[in-house]
């Protein structure tokens, strides 16, 4: 266990997408994964995240109408 604050909920749901880009700390990787064994719902929330990423990584950019893609990426463009 690391001599930080543990990670919350919170915090794991803001960090995912780096967790699963292995781009975070060594640090804050210890913290998600000490987090993940004691949390149920961040552990199968980080599965269903990478089968969201998994099922959307399999549809071409072709399969999707214009409109749509365009409403999609000006939803997430500023979500950070």
């Amino acid at each position: 266990m690391t001599n930080e604050k543990p990670l919350d909920c919170y915090e794991l749901v803001e960090l995912v997408s780096d967790y699963l880009d292995d781009s975070l700390d060594l640090s804050t990787r210890a913290r998600f994964d000490e987090h993940l064994l004691d949390c149920d719902g961040c552990a199968n929330y980080l599965q269903q995240f990478r089968v969201t990423v998994a099922t959307l990584g399999k549809v071409s950019e072709d399969a999707i109408e214009p409109a749509f893609r365009n409403k999609l990426l000006a939803a997430f463009r500023d979500w950070r």
